[in-house]
């Protein structure tokens, strides 16, 4: 399935007088094959099935290279599923994992890589949603003095400034008069959006599901890194059978051999129009992520070199297909 990979080399980029950024082997795509909560799994083989008859004609079209921007005769294209650990622990991997490789394969699916949602929040010593929230740099509202609380404080990301709270004047002031929220680079009318990255409950902080998202994402375009090394590396399972325990399953599994590389130059998720919401999150979350900018320039010239036309801006480099059920979110 798939062209043959390009050779894997490790090699290491300059970025500060500490550490060296290494860098890492890329598809031109990568394609999530859905994604699906708990309540899927309870459907059983068929309701899996399902979504992936409704992702198959997306990931043959994908392979086109003029439907991704490249020019080359073939593209090197690996695909993944994210199985959600994180909120709700269902089951174990030695029954899911081959419930999903068997209703992919008769849709004629291969999957290539597998990955807990957990891993976006603790990959094993290291924390990419950390990672990725270091890297936010929030856009000034025009007009303000900064006293909105900061990020790190408050949990909450926006593309543009709130409707101002009321004054704690006197209590016989004249009210001001109610203003609405104003997207930052609105288009005449304003889609403002506020997106919670983290609730705390005892002193245990939740990644919310579009944060986690986002962090997903930025680890299929190889952009995160923990001074200057890979945060998650896949690794092959070569037991007979899956784990019992989901920790016990790797972050990200390499279930194909043959299957080019993990992260990609751009993305692809064929997911339910449920997901509309969370991903608009997620574009505006990484709207405002600051990437290493010796990261960035060594995937555009490879990209170069490799015949791949990349948008400027990370966010477009992301690409979706709504279809399929559209259920209303469970939670």
């Amino acid at each position: 399935m798939g062209t043959a990979v390009s050779e894997l080399k490790t090699e290491f980029l300059e970025s500060s007088a500490e550490f060296k950024v290494e860098s890492l082997p890329l598809s031109h795509v990568s394609v999530e094959i859905g994604h699906l909560y708990m309540e899927d799994f309870t459907g059983g083989a068929r309701a899996i099935q399902r979504t992936f008859a409704a992702a198959a004609p997306w990931i043959r079209a994908a392979r086109v290279p003029r439907a991704i921007g490249c020019g080359k005769e073939s593209v090197r294209l690996s695909t993944c599923f994210l199985i959600d650990d994180y909120f709700t622990r269902f089951s174990s991997p030695a029954d899911v994992i081959p419930m999903v490789l068997a209703a992919a394969e008769r849709e004629e699916l291969e999957i290539d890589y597998v990955a807990r949602e957990s891993a976006c929040a603790d990959a094993r010593e290291i924390s990419p949603a950390n990672l990725t929230l270091g890297s936010l740099v929030t856009e000034p509202v025009p007009g303000t003095t900064g006293g909105r609380p900061p990020l790190i404080e408050t949990g909450w990301l926006t593309n543009g400034q709130r409707s101002p709270g009321p004054s704690p004047g006197e209590a016989m002031a004249k009210r001001r008069p109610w203003q609405p929220p104003r997207e930052n680079a609105r288009r005449r009318h304003s889609i403002f959006i506020d997106v919670e990255l983290w609730d705390d409950d005892k002193g245990r902080r939740t990644w919310s599901c579009a944060m986690l998202a986002a962090v997903w994402q930025l680890m299929r375009l190889g952009f995160l890194r923990d001074q200057g090394r890979a945060v998650v590396t896949p690794q092959d399972w070569t037991e007979p059978q899956f784990p019992d325990r989901w920790d016990d399953l790797p972050p990200v599994t390499r279930l194909n051999p043959r299957a080019t590389a993990f992260a990609a130059y751009t993305t692809l998720s064929v997911l339910s129009p449920r997901f509309l919401a969370v991903e608009l999150s997620v574009r505006t979350i990484l709207s405002q992520f600051a990437c290493d900018k010796n990261i960035l320039a060594e995937a555009d010239e490879r990209a170069r070199r490799d015949a791949m036309q990349l948008p400027t801006e990370l966010v477009d480099r992301i690409r979706y297909v709504f279809a399929g059920p559209g259920d209303t979110d469970p939670a």
